[in-house]
């Protein structure tokens, strides 16, 4: 599998054209790779590349976020690496995040749904069709060894070690990268569930019948809507007509196979009040079943999925812990 993805990526090689810049006054430099079908947009937290430093790459989650967002005079503002304690990072490691796939670089805020993923002018609250049929985890494994490919041409970038993280989907994406480049050394998954995408759905909805929050007769009722939707997800028929399926298709396949068969040493870093990443708990399991000690798993007590801190039921977004823990999981990249 490795073989053959390096083999590809050889075989297109020439036809890309290159090109970066410095976004503003973000502190980010900005690379695109033109493709015949495609544009690759990523980012290097840094303006001036002169030092020679293993790379870190960021995976970010499922919505299609745009690297920056325009808030007009003159201000644009990071999205993705805007929680993390980019100075820190940046005595280490040269810093990239991926741009999602067909989803502009900067953005203005009109351009945005409530849930600051892009959405374009088209008025509508989804995703445009265009990211829904380019969201599938080969194109972004695909996207990513690009990126690598291309940085190993560069000086600045110490390929001794390569870091590969990611978050949510991101994760599942990490995972995909590190089982296919054999260049990455180290892996850091946050929020990460092996399971197929709806698990974490069909798991929800029993613990809100165990609250008390509704009754079990509606858990029935939603978790036998989850299983027909499922049922949709497989049907080739329904991907013709809903693009957004496609997605859900490719990260209903598990990754732990995947996980478990690394070789290179492993982060987890999973919040306590994320129900989805409740399987995190079998993974230490798939390991010993194969005899490695390559792993590390840190479960942070009373936070949720983006590592916010649950306060009366909700989470509390003026006090996330998103520095502290990508900041945990450096330090360890360091000694491991």
């Amino acid at each position: 599998m490795k073989k053959l993805i390096s083999l590809l990526v050889l075989l297109i090689f020439f036809n890309f054209s290159y090109s970066q810049n410095r976004v503003g006054d973000t502190g980010f430099i900005s690379f695109t790779i033109e493709e015949e079908n495609d544009q690759i947009d990523f980012v290097i937290a840094d303006t001036v590349l002169n030092t020679q430093k293993p790379l870190l790459l960021f995976c970010q989650g499922s919505t299609p976020m745009p690297l920056f967002m325009d808030v007009g005079n003159n201000r644009i503002v990071p999205m993705p690496l805007g929680n993390f304690d980019l100075e820190e990072m940046r005595k280490h490691y040269h810093v990239a995040v991926i741009s999602m796939p067909k989803t502009p670089m900067i953005v203005e805020y009109g351009e945005l749904s409530e849930q600051y993923f892009y959405i374009g002018n088209s008025g509508s609250k989804n995703p445009t069709e265009e990211f829904s049929l380019a969201d599938y985890i080969e194109n972004y494994v695909r996207r990513a060894n690009v990126v690598i490919d291309y940085l190993k041409t560069k000086d600045f970038i110490d390929f001794t070690k390569l870091v590969v993280c990611g978050h949510s989907q991101g994760s599942r994406v990490a995972v995909g990268i590190a089982d296919a480049n054999e260049d990455v050394t180290h892996l850091g998954l946050f929020a990460y569930s092996y399971e197929r995408r709806i698990d974490g759905i069909i798991r929800k909805i029993r613990a809100q019948a165990e609250k008390g929050e509704i009754t079990w007769e509606e858990a029935d009722a939603k978790q036998s809507s989850q299983y027909e939707f499922y049922k949709r997800v497989l049907n080739d028929d329904s991907l013709k007509i809903r693009p957004h399926l496609t997605s859900w298709r490719s990260f209903s396949k598990s990754t732990i196979e995947e996980l478990a068969s690394l070789e290179i040493p492993v982060y987890i870093a999973n919040g306590s009040e994320d129900i989805s990443c409740a399987n995190t708990d079998m993974i230490p399991l798939y390991f010993i079943e194969q005899g490695k000690t390559n792993y590390f798993i840190k479960r942070y007590s009373g936070l949720e999925h983006n590592f916010f801190p649950i306060v009366d039921g909700k989470p509390d977004h003026k006090n996330g812990e998103w520095k502290n823990v990508m900041n945990a999981f450096i330090e360890w990249s360091l000694d491991n």
